[in-house]
């Protein structure tokens, strides 16, 4: 892969924050300063890489999507490798559970911006490297235009939306695609490039159903495993840039955090892609939300699907006028244990074994983490004849941030 360098020509007289005094140095993403030939010094004595190579890092520029687990061990090491310019997109905000294994943001930036702590702490780390940041949620609207800036993207998203999303604007710009995913214990990487080898799709043509989609704020990550992972995506997108190895195009990389295994899985190309295939049908961008059957449809009744959201301050109010609510709980037995507002539990796995046990005439409301995986137990009730069922929108996490902060949050 050869990357264009940036021609950016000055002149500067200054002392460098390691403390190097540097007069009228010409400055050029083609020149490297005595900082520099300091700073990645190992780089430049390996024969692969060299200052050519390093060369090619300060030119280079990397988008990273996510901001997370995965982004930021993959952020980490690609500013250490001296990249010349990140990107970084994220809407979302540090919070203190992220700190397990977000290793870009620290106990004082909890709160903060996810994109304005990754920045301040990478130039922390590396002053050289141009951060640039999105605050924003990725979307069909907005995906190319910021894309089409980068030479490499690193998906560290984590849902399958944003995945599908990524793959298909990858392939319509024709950048290759880091892509990488954790759950529990067992993480995955490779390089999705339809120039070279298959793309997303060719690998998982369909997303799974929504309520078998998880994700790690409901089934939880053993909190080094994005760093494996994420780090192997660096390791990809260094190998990309510098031309050297083998990059994982048209394999796919396993990892078992727990029997300390990789296996390695040969993917093919597969010619009726409907993105990257001979004859594509995907042309340009789509509802990746519908795609992925996050997006409510309408019922025979009127209704939506899932319906009838309830906020946790109308369920408050309901509870204290001494309405009779009926609070199904669908997480798991290891979650409810740590926190539950009462109710009855069935795990939503368990839900359409144990439908007997809830009454079709009484008002429900279901409940879980964040309110997904109840979402999908609220659609499977009212297909089964059950009319006044409501979801808990943000879950008992919502409600512990604005009821009851006794509630511990998890």
């Amino acid at each position: 892969m050869r990357i264009a360098a940036n021609n950016q020509v000055g002149r500067v007289e200054k002392i460098t924050p390691s403390g190097y005094i540097e007069e009228e140095i010409e400055c050029s993403m083609n020149t490297l300063t005595h900082e520099e030939l300091h700073r990645y010094a190992r780089h430049l004595v390996l024969p692969e890489v060299g200052e050519a190579g390093q060369k090619k890092l300060k030119s280079a520029k990397v988008l990273i999507v996510g901001a997370g687990g995965l982004g930021s061990p993959a952020a980490m090491y690609l500013a250490a490798a001296g990249i010349g310019t990140l990107g970084i997109v994220d809407h979302d905000v540090v919070d203190l559970s992220n700190l397990q294994r977000q290793l870009l943001h620290t106990s004082d930036t909890v709160g903060e911006a996810k994109v304005d702590s990754a920045r301040n702490n990478l130039h922390a780390m590396n002053p050289l490297v141009n951060v640039e940041t999105y605050r924003i949620k990725l979307t069909s609207d907005n995906a190319l235009d910021i894309i089409k800036k980068y030479d490499i993207v690193v998906d560290a998203s984590d849902n399958y939306p944003t995945r599908y999303l990524l793959n298909d604007a990858c392939v319509l710009l024709k950048k290759p695609n880091v892509h990488g995913s954790v759950l529990k214990f067992e993480g995955r990487v490779s390089v999705f490039d339809a120039a070279e080898g298959p793309c997303y799709r060719c690998a998982y043509p369909e997303p799974p159903p929504p309520e078998l989609a998880q994700n790690c704020a409901d089934a939880g990550v053993l909190g080094v495993l994005p760093g494996i992972i994420g780090t192997l995506q660096a390791t990809e997108a260094v190998k990309l840039i510098l031309g050297i190895g083998t990059p994982l195009a048209g394999r796919m990389l396993l990892f078992d955090a727990l029997e300390t295994k990789f296996q390695e899985l040969r993917l093919q190309k597969n010619p009726e892609c409907p993105v990257c295939g001979k004859h594509p049908t995907i042309t340009k961008l789509i509802d990746y939300e519908a795609f992925c059957g996050l997006t409510p449809k309408s019922s025979s009744s009127g209704l939506k699907k899932p319906n009838g959201n309830m906020t946790v301050e109308e369920l408050k109010q309901s509870l204290d006028r001494g309405e009779k609510i009926f609070i199904l709980d669908v997480r798991e037995p290891e979650e409810y244990r740590i926190a539950n507002i009462g109710g009855h539990l069935i795990p939503l796995h368990e839900l359409p074994d144990r439908i007997k046990e809830l009454d079709p005439l009484q008002p429900i409301v279901a409940l879980c983490h964040h309110g997904n995986r109840s979402a999908y137990a609220v659609r499977f009730l009212q297909e089964s004849g059950f009319s006044d069922v409501r979801n808990l929108e943000g879950g008992i996490d919502s409600w512990s941030v604005k009821i009851d902060r006794r509630i511990p949050r998890y």
